[in-house]
């Protein structure tokens, strides 16, 4: 069974700035989403979406950045760093 895309929240959004240490400004300069747009949707509540490729390219600049989308499984999406505590990032 492939694997569900990730959708991209409000709130995992702001998690992974938040992991990241980016302002809004900073993520604005890694996806060249506009800036009042990323505000205007970590504003909104958890069932707000973002137009396809925006959210592709928010989601490809915090994956540039290092981090990975965990999809929801059973027990909701989540984020976490692509490298381990060994130094070793997972490459698949």
């Amino acid at each position: 069974m492939p694997e569900k895309p990730i959708r991209l929240t409000p709130r995992l959004c702001r998690a992974a700035r938040a992991m990241l240490g980016w302002r809004q400004a900073d993520l604005f300069e890694a996806s060249k989403v506009p800036a009042p747009t990323i505000e205007a949707f970590e504003a909104k509540p958890e069932s707000a979406r973002m137009m396809g490729a925006n959210m592709r390219a928010l989601i490809a600049a915090f994956e540039a950045a290092g981090l990975e989308f965990i999809p929801e499984n059973g027990g909701g999406a989540g984020i976490r760093f692509r490298e381990r505590k060994d130094g070793t990032r997972d490459e698949h």
